[in-house]
């Protein structure tokens, strides 16, 4: 009778550490594949894993990286992987057709911020003698990309090709190294229903390269720039071949760049597993910022090991807890460089699903006009604040989470915003006043 009394007490003290009101979700799939890519902004996943917050949704989860962006979205369709860590432009991209066609969903954005345009060290010294320097001889930022127009005018009249990299024709990178391209007066190039390689009317010919092999890709000569998330910026600037020249942050304050995709499907068939996986990963972001990034060294230490980043810690660290540098030496603070929690990261907000599909008609992946009602409807099509909203309830009940750190009440739009480098303000609910505001690129009826 005595060592039952022992056990009784053990595990009533063990409850007693446990919210009382926490419920377990009853989940119709418990074990799930889930995929990624080898970057750092795929941290939710592994943090969740980690820290056993997919576990204690019911969850038993395997991770695994994958060869790149095309792969992981086929295995996410096909089943073979239940979902993933995904280019924000993804599952739009494949809900309206443009490459592979399937139903995608997102309820849970992962990250906001987190890449970097990197020139190769022969043309960022072609480039600072149009940039000028502050007190202390430093270049000023941010750095406009009119500072390489004169270089590709060079290279044109010469007949050479400028060749940058991105990782995907639907990613954010390909997207903001447009953008970057486009507000400093360089043609990125056009997408055709003939000619799907966006190298149409092209000044810069922009390519698709895995990112960990960006910088290797530099190295040997084959692109002359690129854009890509971390460390593979950083990755340059340890290996001494290039310069990151700007960073996302510095084109689009706080823009969204990662999703956590799944097929339409999937969350219809699997609701509650949807709602735990969308709980775990909130947990996990919310660790990934506390404490004004108190966990980020244990983070770096975590995505530092092979099955995840594999790059060096220190590497990873450059960006990844508050600092980022540019040419070597010059290391400068970028506090939210990579956000994960905080400024409603997680949420996946309308706006955000319309400004990636007004970039798509901008550079002709989408060819025909569209009126302001597709943009929203595609939106709703795609972006799930719904199941994050009852995910995100359910921990705030738990007491893991603050109800004043979830955007309740939200419409799913973000106030209009002029925070670009262009200065051109964008307001989700106006994608066609946006598109004509733009100087470079389709208008909307145009092709």
């Amino acid at each position: 009778m005595k060592l039952k009394t022992i056990l009784q007490s053990v595990v009533i003290s063990a409850i007693s550490t446990v919210p009382s009101f926490a419920e377990m979700l009853d989940v119709e799939k418990d074990e799930l594949k889930l995929g990624f890519i080898k970057l750092t902004d795929m941290a939710p996943l592994a943090i969740a894993y980690e820290k056993g917050f997919f576990e204690d949704e019911g969850l038993f989860v395997t991770i695994e990286p994958q060869a790149n962006w095309k792969v992981l979205l086929d295995g996410v369709i096909d089943g073979t992987l239940d979902g993933a860590h995904m280019l924000a432009g993804q599952p739009l991209a494949a809900t309206i057709g443009f490459g592979t066609k399937a139903h995608i969903v997102t309820p849970f954005s992962m990250d906001l911020n987190g890449n970097g345009i990197t020139v190769s060290n022969a043309i960022w010294d072609e480039m600072k003698q149009y940039i000028p320097n502050d007190a202390d001889g430093k270049p000023i930022h941010p750095i406009s990309a009119s500072a390489l127009k004169p270089i590709v005018d060079r290279y044109k009249d010469e007949g050479k090709p400028f060749n940058m990299g991105m990782v995907f024709p639907v990613s954010t990178h390909n997207y903001e190294l447009r953008y970057w391209l486009a507000a400093g007066g360089i043609h990125p190039g056009f997408y055709t229903e003939d000619n799907i390689s966006g190298q149409v009317d092209a000044d810069v010919l922009l390519s698709v390269t895995p990112p960990p092999q960006m910088p290797a890709t530099l190295e040997a000569g084959t692109i002359l720039g690129y854009c890509v998330g971390e460390p593979w910026n950083q990755a340059a600037v340890f290996k001494g071949i290039g310069v990151p020249v700007i960073t996302d942050y510095e084109i689009w304050k706080d823009n969204p760049e990662k999703v956590f995709g799944l097929t339409h499907e999937f969350t219809q068939k699997y609701p509650n597993t949807t709602l735990a996986l969308t709980k775990a990963l909130i947990r996990a972001a919310q660790w990934l910022d506390e404490d004004n990034n108190a966990n980020r060294a244990e983070a770096v230490e975590i995505l530092s090991r092979p099955e995840y980043v594999g790059a060096d810690a220190e590497v990873i660290a450059n960006s990844m807890t508050g600092t980022f540098e540019y040419e070597k030496g010059d290391k400068r603070d970028v506090p939210d460089f990579n956000v994960f929690f905080r400024y409603n990261a997680t949420y996946p907000f309308y706006s955000d699903a319309t400004w990636y599909l007004t970039q798509m008609r901008r550079w002709g992946q989408i060819t025909e006009p569209k009126d302001a009602s597709w943009y929203e409807q595609v939106s709703k099509d795609v972006y799930k604040p719904e199941i994050y909203l009852e995910a995100a309830q359910m921990l705030v009940d738990e007491g893991y989470v603050n109800a004043a750190d979830i955007p309740f009440g939200t419409d799913g739009y973000k106030a209009p915003t002029a925070a670009f480098i262009d200065g051109v303000e964008y307001d989700g609910k106006k994608p066609l006043e946006y598109l004509e505001a733009l100087k470079i690129g389709l208008k909307d009826g145009a092709s």
